[in-house]
């Protein structure tokens, strides 16, 4: 994978493309992180699974990546344009906490959920708040072309620039449809830059600003940390579709008015305008019952799919099994099946557990396989072709287990699964609330396993009831020995 190019769909463009970086030898990636107002859904992290296939895809590749993740801690209404609360401050006046502490609270949180999806580290979580200066900074460079105030704020003129929303293809003579007007912006779908804090009121977070009092708008914050800490042009910026459509339109218009570019240079007819070459979008997953929506109360976090017993890995190959950009239904059954396909290749893998890892050397028989793979990630990660050519690999016979294993790992290196960190029985369904423990549950298959040796079938099929009865599934044609969920 290190000869044949990488490509990649770009929104900007809608067309594959062949990945150049910026910077010979390096790749800068900019991810849209968490506002960390609540716990994080499964949806949301699906955003990130695909933006660490992509990193560890750049890495495999041979490039020196730099990879930012934001943490927004302010500035995130409850409406993706320009009207509602803050999201931070609405939850920290439900929760009656500081808001300080519930941005640290739902921080851990996401970074449990991350370790637990074996999503690498990036080079940096960048904090929004912690470039509160560096945003004045930007906002008062672009102000006097593309800005004006009103009321509520400083606004950013959306007929400065050119080619205002291509990424998102919506823009109609109204304007884009989902923004709703504010009183005292030019155009519908003019944004904030900064907002004042009304008169009479106290924010938890808010700053002096030539503007006045107030806080910044959600979008002016990746554009700040996105060139503070990649520089403009950097390579890929992601996110998920959802930000296609307004926050990363407003984002590409305040870096091109930074970068000086807003006219006479053919709009984003150079896609270094838009302050990273190639901007790339998840689809949803997306899950019929509704709970996907953090409002329903109860959501589906990733602690929630634990708590039923299944392992957190579980989930990332359910999303790996679907191309990224494709929507990604989720469902128990579904997931029960990409832990069978896991725990399948966990099994495989563990037969070469006490094999000596080795450097990768070509082999004939992995030839296939490898090429499978390498081809599948080089078409804009193609996850679901490359699981595919690693369970080829799985299955090659006769050949010596230090080379197989080297193979499987560099592939595995790719896709994150851990296969050689993984047994069989760690991808066990156990629901937190069980009634029986694991310890007692193989006790009593012990048991079971002597009568049946004794032919004593009465006690074999009693202890079976027992389990049974404990919510116990013993499944005895399991070729690797017994095995049970709960």
């Amino acid at each position: 994978m290190t000869e044949t190019p990488l490509s990649l769909f770009n929104s900007l463009t809608r067309a594959i493309e062949p990945f150049t970086p910026v910077h010979a030898g390096e790749a800068r990636v900019y991810t849209c992180g968490p506002t960390v107002y609540n716990y994080p859904h499964i949806g949301n992290m699906r955003a990130y699974v695909f933006a660490d296939i992509l990193g560890r895809t750049l890495s495999f590749k041979g490039l020196s990546l730099t990879h930012i993740i934001n943490i927004t801690d302010v500035g995130h209404l409850t409406d993706d344009a320009d009207d509602g609360e803050d999201k931070m401050e609405k939850m920290a006046a439900e929760k009656a906490q500081s808001i300080w502490d519930i941005a640290q609270h739902y921080t851990q949180a996401y970074w449990a959920d991350v370790e637990a999806l074996n999503i690498r580290q990036p080079a940096k979580w960048s904090i929004a708040t912690d470039y509160i200066e560096e945003m004045i900074e930007f906002a008062k460079s672009i102000a006097d072309k593309h800005c004006y105030e009103c009321a509520t704020g400083l606004y950013f003129d959306v007929t400065t620039v050119e080619d205002y929303g291509r990424l998102a293809r919506a823009v109609t003579e109204d304007g884009e449809g989902r923004i709703d007007t504010v009183e005292g912006k030019r155009n519908a779908a003019d944004f904030a830059i900064w907002r004042k804090t009304p008169d009479g009121e106290k924010r938890q977070m808010e700053w002096d600003s030539p503007w006045g009092k107030g806080a910044p708008g959600w979008h002016l914050e990746c554009s700040v940390m996105g060139e503070k800490l990649l520089g403009f042009p950097f390579d890929i910026h992601t996110g998920g579709i959802d930000h296609r459509e307004i926050h990363h339109p407003n984002e590409i218009a305040q870096n091109q008015a930074f970068c000086g570019c807003a006219s006479g240079h053919g709009g984003l007819s150079e896609a270094r305008n838009s302050g990273a070459n190639i901007w790339m979008h998840n689809n949803f997953l997306v899950e019929r019952s509704g709970k996907m929506s953090k409002s329903s109360g109860e959501f589906l976090r990733l602690q929630l799919l634990m708590d039923k017993g299944y392992h957190p890995l579980a989930y990332r190959m359910m999303c790996l099994q679907a191309h990224y950009r494709s929507e990604l239904e989720f469902s128990w059954e579904g997931l029960e099946a990409a832990l069978t396909r896991l725990k399948r290749m966990v099994m495989a893998a563990q037969r070469l557990a006490d094999a000596p890892s080795q450097p990768v050397a070509e082999h004939p028989k992995f030839a296939a396989p490898m090429a499978k793979f390498e081809a599948a990630m080089n078409d804009d990660l193609g996850t679901p072709s490359a699981l595919t050519a690693i369970e080829d690999a799985l299955a090659v016979k006769k050949v010596d287990a230090g080379i197989k294993r080297a193979v499987i790992e560099h592939m595995d290196s790719v896709l994150g699964l851990g296969l050689f960190d993984l047994t069989r029985e760690a991808l066990r369904i156990r629901p937190k609330d069980a009634a029986i423990d694991e310890a007692a549950i193989e006790d009593a298959l012990t048991r079971r396993k002597a009568a049946r040796a004794e032919k004593d079938f009465a006690a074999s099929d009693a202890i079976r009831d027992e389990l049974v009865a404990h919510g116990v599934d013993v499944m005895d044609g399991d070729p690797m020995g017994w095995e049970w969920k709960l």
